[in-house]
């Protein structure tokens, strides 16, 4: 049945069919209401008479449509019309970790292990919703373009409350990938998810499955009869966490496997921490070892069937003393009854306590001397495992840390192994010369004492490019193994254009040139036909190239203010005559004189004051105005004149002419 072009549930457009399942065709669709593109899975014609496999297709709905995570493909939702079941999901764009481990075969552990944890995740949500996918394998694994892993498919998954999953009657799935449990048809959990999983990380890390054969029967058989080749001996460059990692996931007995996603999550982020550590949890359920027995004798056998043959007897003979008393026999049967189950009581608790190893209080050994540590550990009847490092925050000799890490009240078992790191004191190194060396020899001496090296470029017209100008800390300084030492490398003279700022005003400019690096002067002058304040000319021609630190001259627009000031005028010294008295006492009246002042600013003149003036008054004071510095003249009977300049700059202006 082809819907390309069909309809449904009206509101998917169904555009191009992306992809076949075991069950159910992939469709991409417009979801018409939200204008979005979506994956629209649908039930295989096939299945749709099958009541079981429509169950277990709304089944997949429901569990997977609670699950909300980045790593797992969302449900938008469900439906049926005209006999078409159909879940409609989220579109993603990417390629299946199949296609990928096809196209590139071994992939970087590095790259795998994020995989691997991002894969983890959308498990520990699943499982803590009691949801078991049962089909982990790379064809379920979507990879974004931004390399996000998707988990998608849960469609044979079921929700259940006591965290188990029963098959449907069927094998479902992919048998390379399958946990032993899955295999034999057997009940299958959260562990059986990490089982395939790392499987999964199998496949990533070597290019292969870990067991093949012709039929789907054989790989069964493999993976619940033999044990498979550890992936450190196909690739070599798997790191040892990340072996152990993967073998304790694919451990067939589940009491040795992870026994749930967040505790593999707890050890794939540790391997990236830590790659060549030994922190991953193992133990054995091999109790049990072949001895050798030595062969019995013949006369020893010949000695055992004379015993026999006297048992015999010696058994005729209870018996006719017990047929001769038969209450007797009654009362030794009710004492038997009685006894032997506080007989076998007492001796299991003996066995048992003979058997069992204490639990006692872990010591906190950190700070403690070596020897401190010994006593400790010998009184607590545990074993030590004692390794030394340089510590600069635990002086020399005393220990930095311990596994299991001590905790108030953590208790461990009699005889365990502890881990102990004691102290080498702080590894202090001598901070080699490096100034004036080629970039590379002076990484290579500093990292020959330990230290790690950070590298600023910078510009220089003393240094040439690729050599160290300085060096911080400086030399022969004391520094820690792994602590810092920052060089500064010469990139040569810095070459800088020259922009064109003319028109812009004075603190656009200045800041435009200075962040290029030109070093700014600015100097000033009037020009009335342009805006105060902006730049009138620049010294170096726009376009041009100098060296870095060049100095360029800005000549900036500046328009002084109009300002007001006052002439105050002598004209009794000007004129020159004293008041005539007559001879009766009365003043004669002075005769007149024509004042006229004019002022001159910006080549202009201007006449401020032109009248008769009394010769008796002694004084005039006229207002006058300009910008800068202004001429002042006055004239008594156009003859005489007096002329001063005044700058109208100063605070309240005022010229004296005498």
């Amino acid at each position: 049945m082809n819907l390309e072009g069909r309809l449904i549930g009206n509101r998917y457009e169904i555009l191009e069919k992306i992809g076949n399942g075991g069950m159910a065709t992939v469709y991409k669709a417009q979801d018409t209401v939200l204008k979005r593109y979506v994956a629209v899975k649908v039930l295989r014609e096939e299945f749709t008479t099958d009541e079981e496999f429509i169950r277990r297709f709304n089944t997949e709905a429901q569990s997977a449509a609670s699950l909300a995570h980045q790593n797992i493909v969302s449900i938008y939702d469900v439906g049926m019309e005209d006999n078409i079941y159909y879940i409609v999901m989220e579109l993603i764009q990417g390629k299946t970790l199949k296609q990928i481990i096809d196209e590139d075969g071994v992939l970087p552990w590095k790259w795998s292990l994020n995989i691997a944890i991002q894969i983890a995740s959308a498990l520990e949500v699943a499982h803590k919703n009691n949801i078991v996918h049962r089909d982990i394998k790379p064809h379920n694994i979507i990879i974004t373009e931004d390399g996000i892993a998707k988990v998608t498919d849960f469609g044979i998954a079921k929700a259940v409350s006591n965290s188990t999953i029963t098959a449907f009657g069927t094998t479902i799935g992919s048998v390379h990938y399958f946990s032993p449990e899955h295999a034999r048809g057997g009940y299958t959990d959260a562990k059986s998810d990490l089982y395939s999983l790392g499987v999964v990380m199998y496949e990533m890390l070597t290019g292969r499955v870990p067991f093949d054969a012709d039929t789907p029967v054989s790989i069964a058989l493999k993976h619940m009869q033999e044990k498979p080749v550890e992936p450190i001996k196909l690739n070599p460059s798997i790191p040892y966490s990340v072996n152990k990692i993967i073998m304790k996931a694919m451990e067939k007995d589940l009491n040795l496997r992870y026994q749930s996603a967040t505790e593999m999550l707890k050890d794939l982020n540790m391997a990236l921490k830590d790659p060549e550590g030994d922190f991953v949890k193992t133990s054995s359920n091999d109790m049990a070892y072949t001895q050798r027995i030595d062969t019995i004798p013949e006369e020893v056998l010949n000695q055992e069937n004379r015993n026999s043959e006297e048992g015999k007897k010696k058994k005729g003979k209870i018996r006719t003393f017990f047929a001769k008393h038969p209450a007797l026999k009654v009362i030794i049967i009710i004492l038997l009854i009685i006894l032997i189950p506080v007989i076998g009581f007492f001796g299991t608790q003996a066995i048992l306590s003979a058997g069992r190893t204490r639990d006692i209080a872990l010591p906190n050994f950190v700070e403690m001397t070596r020897e401190e540590a010994e006593i400790a550990a010998e009184e607590a009847n545990l074993v030590l495992e004692i390794t030394e490092e340089f510590s600069s925050e635990v002086e020399e000799g005393k220990i930095v840390s311990q596994d299991p890490p001590y905790t108030d009240g953590y208790l461990v078992k009699e005889g365990s192994t502890i881990k102990l790191v004691l102290s080498k004191g702080e590894n202090i190194k001598i901070v080699p010369k490096v100034t004036g060396m080629a970039r590379e020899e002076a990484e290579q001496s500093i990292k020959a004492e330990e230290l790690e090296v950070e590298v600023v470029e910078e510009a220089s017209d003393r240094v040439e490019a690729g050599y160290v100008i300085r060096q911080d800390p400086a030399a022969n300084e004391e520094l820690n193994a792994g602590e810092t030492v920052t060089i500064y490398v010469s990139t040569g003279i810095k070459q800088i254009t020259m922009e064109h700022v003319v028109g812009k005003t004075e603190e656009e400019a200045k800041k435009t040139l200075t962040d290029l690096g030109f070093d700014v002067t600015v100097v000033y002058e009037e020009d009335t036909s342009k805006d105060d304040g902006v730049v009138l000319r620049q010294s170096i021609d726009v376009g041009t190239t100098v060296d870095d630190g060049t100095k360029v001259t800005l000549t900036v627009n500046r328009i002084e203010e109009i300002k007001n000031g006052t002439v105050n005028i002598n004209l009794k010294s000007l004129i020159g005559e004293e008041i005539q008295i007559a001879d009766d006492g009365i003043t004669e009246i002075d005769p007149t004189v024509q004042v006229r002042v004019t002022v001159t600013s910006e080549g202009t003149e201007e006449t401020v004051y032109n009248q008769e003036q009394r010769k008796d008054v002694t004084s005039l004071n006229v207002p006058v105005s300009g910008r800068g510095t202004i001429t002042v003249k006055v004239f008594i009977d156009e003859v005489r004149e007096a002329q001063e300049s005044l700058n109208l700059n100063s605070e309240n202006p005022v010229l004296n002419i005498d």
